[in-house]
């Protein structure tokens, strides 16, 4: 059997694995062992070792770990609740303003931690009550919730666009400043989503009544005390990355450190809560470290077996030219999406799109920006769709899976329509690197 045929094999392997309900960091190891074993026999452990030792030795991926700990320690500061109320006394009083506060939250959230799960859970808890309580449709609870959580994926420090970075080999801060420009006209048009449904059926987001009126020198002050450390530490993070002041993980630990400090500032800070947010940063690291591992060694694997070549050849076979190409590639993510997770659709895609964009000229920050929007798109689309899991976790009975499926899609819509924006227009990705990083 042909090399290039082992290559194609290793893909339904790996599926069939999947659907078994193996995790898919030991589907990849597994795959990846069995489809070495007729190169390198019983030296096959080798490969599997040398795999370990360069994602253990990628000075890349330790920014992960400290920027893990941020979102954990964040959760636990009580800085969502302070954030929330601000965002409440300056946008409460707009149609559908819980909502849009909610989405701003999510946004400097995922500005402060990069991890989706967590501002997920952290603005559901908040916001799902509150907007109960006033009587919003269940379906926009469930899409703003969803779609807000999504934001961890596109907003830097995004734990993906480390681990895209990593692996495509291209520099954290240029990719941190590349989706800046496209999360801002995500966040602009999730928001004009809920303001154009508040406006077109007030029962679907009711106005808040309020008997008082609360001073302005009361909002700045809670706005203070609520923002400013924040967006401090968000400009600590990200400017000394795209400024290229300090690396990836030093400013990650920087950050770690400023979390720590808001913690302790706001009175929520225990040795208990310390150790907690430690032992679930170890616990998340592992996890997405086995992954990389696993994703590694495959990739690996599929190349050492003329892999690239056959992908390349495929597509010129096809006779598509630059864009149809992108547009098969980009299909391709998506579909993954469907049943794995976005660390493993980065880890298996990436090295083998990475040369085709190469052959094919294409821009790699480009097309890293197109295929991150891509992957927060399938974070929200069925059967996989992690968004609709996490808000099941905390949402009461009565937001149904319907509601659920339903809420998202017009989010999953306006993502759709950022990716086109950024396809038709690629400087909304190209320009703020070349301004920000020589």
């Amino acid at each position: 059997m042909s090399g290039e045929t082992l290559a194609a094999l290793m893909f339904p392997c790996l599926f069939v694995f999947v659907l078994l309900g193996l995790p898919i960091s030991f589907s990849l190891l597994v795959t990846a062992a069995i489809f070495a074993w007729p190169l390198f026999g019983d030296a096959v452990a080798n490969q599997l070792y040398a795999g370990i030792s360069q994602t253990a030795s990628s000075f890349v991926l330790s920014a992960v770990p400290p920027f893990i700990f941020m979102g954990f320690m964040l959760e636990r500061s009580g800085v969502a609740e302070r954030l929330f109320a601000a965002l409440q006394l300056w946008l409460g009083r707009l149609p559908g303003g819980l909502a849009l506060a909610t989405m701003g939250m999510a946004g400097i959230l995922a500005a402060a931690t990069g991890i989706v799960g967590a501002v997920e859970v952290l603005i559901g808890v908040m916001a799902i009550p509150a907007m109960m309580a006033r009587g919003y449709d269940k379906r926009l609870i469930s899409g703003v919730i969803c779609a807000g959580g999504s934001l961890g994926t596109m907003i830097p420090p995004s734990i993906v666009v480390v681990i895209y970075a990593t692996v495509a080999q291209i520099s954290v801060g240029q990719l941190f400043a590349a989706v800046m420009l496209p999360g801002i006209i995500m966040i602009a048009l999730f928001a004009g989503y809920v303001l154009g449904a508040a406006f077109a059926s007030p029962r679907m987001a009711p106005a808040e009544v309020s008997e008082t009126q609360v001073p302005l020198g009361e909002k700045l002050r809670v706005t203070g005390v609520a923002l400013v450390p924040m967006v401090a530490l968000i400009v600590a993070v990200l400017g000394s990355i795209s400024f290229g002041i300090a690396s990836p993980t030093e400013a990650a630990s920087v950050g770690a450190l400023g979390t720590v400090l808001l913690t302790i500032a706001y009175g929520r800070f225990t040795w208990a809560t310390f150790t907690e947010a430690l032992r679930q940063t170890m616990l998340v690291n592992a996890m997405i470290l086995l992954i990389v591992v696993g994703g590694t060694i495959f990739a690996g694997t599929f190349r050492i077996h003329g892999g690239n070549g056959l992908v390349r050849d495929l597509l010129e076979a096809t006779g598509f030219g630059q864009t149809g190409i992108i547009l098969v590639m980009l299909l391709v993510v998506f579909i993954a999406g469907f049943i794995l997770d976005w660390v493993s659709v980065v880890l298996i895609c990436l090295p083998i799109f990475v040369p085709v964009l190469s052959a094919f000229q294409i821009e790699p920050l480009w097309f890293a920006v197109l295929m991150i929007v891509v992957i927060q798109t399938s974070y929200l689309t069925p059967p996989m769709a992690p968004s609709i899991f996490y808000l099941r976790s905390i949402a009461p009975p009565d937001i149904t899976y319907r509601d659920m499926y339903w809420g998202v899609v017009p989010f999953i819509l306006a993502q759709l329509a950022t990716l086109a924006l950024i396809f038709a227009f690629p400087a909304l990705a190209t320009w703020l690197p070349g301004v920000l990083i020589d």
